[in-house]
């Protein structure tokens, strides 16, 4: 019932921040589907906008956590050269931590925007992958910060030890470090997208399999191509992702549909589809 007491008018149950229900025969509207989408912006934005409150607020340890994989000694070595740095440096760590923090809340958001009527089965199974997305996102993030950058930073920091003195800049610093987490969180959704290109058609198991030499260069040169490039971290990289290319592939070949050449042939074969010419049995051409 509506305030004014008259009957609302039928249409699909949404729930605050969750999935909506959309019925197999209901259809939805332009201005239904603008509606649903403003509504999960909104809701991205309010979670950016308190995440990044949150992170102001422990924003004094957030700074000294940042500064913890340095070698011992060199933390108190980061010197600012302007008198509004300070403050734009603290404002970077804290958008980069609200990143972080809303990112679940953002996938989570899209995933109810584009899956509204499915089976409840295929609700919790998206519900896993949002979590597991999640989950290797935060995992990489906490590789590149305890394994990586401790070594990656040591390495940068003592060569050429006896030759310079060593100033680091807390700007750039803490760009360095932000990079470097970013990109050790993504290189981890590695079996995440290798599985989406599986259940779209594009590859199949068998090819990542066959080509695996090739995924190896390609890690390597990824591995190289991020902010530290010294060959420790790199090689450090370089290790989970091998091991998680090799989950993609289970992830693949359990999971992923019918290749998009054969996808045809497999809807023929499974519909028992026969033209009206063709005798009981035929297959389409491979």
């Amino acid at each position: 019932m509506t305030p004014s007491g008259t009957p609302r008018p039928p249409g699909p149950r949404r729930l605050p921040v969750g999935v909506r229900t959309v019925g197999a025969d209901e259809r939805l509207s332009i201005v239904d589907h603008l509606d649903e989408l403003r509504r999960r912006i909104i809701i991205c934005i309010v979670a950016l906008a308190v995440a990044f409150v949150a992170a102001y607020v422990l924003r004094d340890p957030l700074v000294r956590a940042l500064k913890h994989p340095l070698p011992h000694g060199s933390d108190s070595a980061l010197v600012t050269l302007g008198p509004a740095e300070p403050f734009f440096i603290i404002m970077k760590v804290c958008a980069g931590c609200a990143l972080l923090l809303a990112l679940p809340v953002w996938l989570y958001q899209a995933y109810a925007f584009v899956i509204p009527a499915v089976t409840e089965q295929s609700r919790r199974i998206m519900l896993i992958v949002v979590a597991g997305v999640s989950s290797l996102f935060l995992a990489g993030v906490a590789f590149g910060y305890f394994v990586v950058l401790p070594v990656a930073l040591r390495f940068l920091i003592e060569f050429g030890d006896g030759l310079f003195i060593s100033q680091l800049q807390a700007g750039p610093y803490f760009s360095f470090v932000t990079a470097m987490l970013l990109a050790s969180g993504l290189m981890f959704e590695l079996p995440v997208a290798m599985l989406a290109f599986a259940r779209m058609g594009v590859v199949t198991a068998e090819m990542y399999v066959r080509q695996w030499r090739v995924a190896i260069v390609v890690i390597a040169a990824v591995a190289a191509a991020l902010p530290g490039g010294d060959p420790f971290s790199m090689f450090l990289l370089m290790i989970p992702q091998i091991v998680l290319y090799a989950l993609g592939v289970w992830l693949a070949r359990t999971f992923a549909g019918p290749p998009i050449w054969d996808r045809e042939a497999w809807a023929g074969v499974r519909g028992g589809d026969a033209g009206p010419d063709e005798p009981d049995g035929a297959r389409p051409a491979g």
